[in-house]
Parts: structure tokens; C-alpha cells; sequence
């Protein structure tokens, strides 16, 4: 890849190319994930919210808003990168991003960015579609959409090193569906950690997700399982993290030209 100086036509060529197959697949990008989650509305806000009134003083059904609106984030920050990433490795484009005078940390402003534009967007829909179902506020909104942007960037990053690590379409799902789904249930998006035994609360805290949560649901509701201090800072290093392993990746051409 080149070096050469800012290049922002080449960036926003990727990055339109990519948000247009956003809008070639609605269905798929924006109603299906818009559906299922207003499915855990109808069903956990319905069927527990009848029997658990309130959780710290806020209606079941609008506390579980904010987890709901993480946990469709972080798994489709992850695809969106991650198939955007794969899909030139594996019919050989890839090849032609490698040699153009790019350099490699527009294609990851590119790529991330459409990937992180998608996730953000789909998050507010699910937030205002969550409005016909709870009754909502936002305390804090910008603190909400710091949080809804940093989120979705860094998974957004975090689902583009899955796609270049993976070597096959099954890989692409592995990690979503056997890590960092299961941490989004445990990480509090249906419960506050102060409802679990001591010993659990201190275990729960060895998950990175639970800071998301909290600090994403105190924007909401000015309540939270950490600091907010502690919740930014944690998504703070977990977004250098992943700049890091992908300035790597470039660095070394891992999986890049293989």
C-alpha cells in the first residue's frame, strides 16, 4: 500500500461503496436485526417485565433498552467489518486495494467507518422504534452518542482483524456467536450486576462488556454497574487495542497476502 499523503477521494470512494451495499440489502442490513430486537422487547420486556416492576427505580422494559441497543451494536459492528474485509480476500480484490496509492490506514478509516456508520445508524433506529414499546428518556445524549460512536468503532476495528484472520466464511461467525455474543447476555443487558451474589459480581467484572453496558445505560438513566470514568476508560484501551493489532497487521501483511 502507498504511503503517500491524505488521500480523501480514495477514502470516501471505499466508504460509498461500501454503504451502498447497505442500501442493495435493507432487508438483510437494517430490518432483520430491527425485528429481532424488538422481539426481545415484546417478549423479556412483556413476559419478566409483568413480574420484575422496576430495576433501581427505572420499568423493566426500558432498563433492558440500552443492553438491547449494545448487543445488536457490537454483533453487527463485527459483521459489517468483518465480511467487508473478507469478501475482497477471498475473490482476490484484495490484490488491487494492496497496490493502490492508498495508504493503509485510509482503508481502515474507509472500512471501518462504513462498518461503524451502518452499526450506529441501525442503533438509532432500534432506539427510536424502542419509544413504541417503553417509555424512554436520555439523561445524558451526548454522552449516549459518545458511547454509541466509540462502540461501534472499536468492534467495528475489532470485526475487521476477524476478517482478516479468518480463512474461511464459518470463521467469520465464531468468535460473534461463541464469545462476544455470550458476553452481552452476561454483561448486564437484562440485569444490573448488583442483583447477583458477590462472588458473581466480582467475576462478572472480568467482562469487558459489562463497562459498555454501564456506561451506555448511565447516559440513559444516570445509573451504572461501574464509574463512568472507569466504563470510558476501559472502551478507550480496547479501542487503542484493536488500532494497534491492525496497525500490526498492515505492518507485518498477516493474512494479507496469503
Amino acid at each position: 500500500m502507498s504511503t503517500a499523503s491524505f488521500n480523501p477521494r480514495a477514502i470516501a470512494a471505499i466508504y460509498l461503496f461500501e454503504m451502498a451495499r447497505t442500501w442493495r440489502t435493507p432487508l438483510q442490513s437494517i430490518v432483520s436485526p430491527v425485528l429481532s430486537t424488538s422481539l426481545y422487547f415484546i417478549v423479556f420486556g412483556g413476559a419478566i417485565g409483568s413480574r420484575m416492576q422496576s430495576v433501581e427505580g427505572v420499568p423493566y422494559g426500558a432498563f433492558i433498552v440500552p443492553g438491547l441497543i449494545m448487543l445488536s451494536l457490537l454483533t453487527q459492528s463485527i459483521a459489517n467489518a468483518s465480511f467487508a474485509i473478507y469478501f475482497p480476500k477471498f475473490t482476490g480484490t484484495i490484490y488491487e486495494l494492496l497496490s493502490a496509492p492508498v495508504a493503509w490506514w485510509e482503508a481502515v478509516i474507509a472500512y471501518v467507518g462504513a462498518a461503524a456508520s451502518k452499526s450506529i445508524l441501525l442503533g438509532l433506529i432500534i432506539l427510536l422504534t424502542a419509544t413504541f414499546f417503553v417509555p424512554l428518556r436520555i439523561e445524558h445524549p451526548f454522552m449516549m452518542l459518545l458511547f454509541l460512536v466509540l462502540t461501534a468503532t472499536t468492534f467495528s476495528l475489532f470485526g475487521f482483524i476477524i476478517g482478516i484472520w479468518a480463512d474461511g466464511f464459518e470463521k467469520l461467525q465464531v468468535i460473534p456467536l461463541l464469545i462476544v455474543t455470550p458476553l452481552a447476555f452476561l454483561g448486564g443487558s437484562f440485569y444490573s450486576i448488583s442483583m447477583l451474589p458477590p462472588f458473581w459480581q466480582t467475576v462478572t467484572l472480568f467482562n469487558p462488556v459489562v463497562y459498555l453496558i454501564s456506561g451506555f445505560r448511565w447516559s440513559f438513566y444516570s445509573i451504572a454497574d461501574v464509574s463512568l470514568g472507569v466504563s470510558l476508560a476501559m472502551t478507550l484501551v480496547f479501542l487503542a487495542a484493536c488500532i494497534a493489532v491492525v496497525g500490526w497487521i498492515f505492518k507485518t501483511g498477516y493474512r494479507l497476502k496469503n
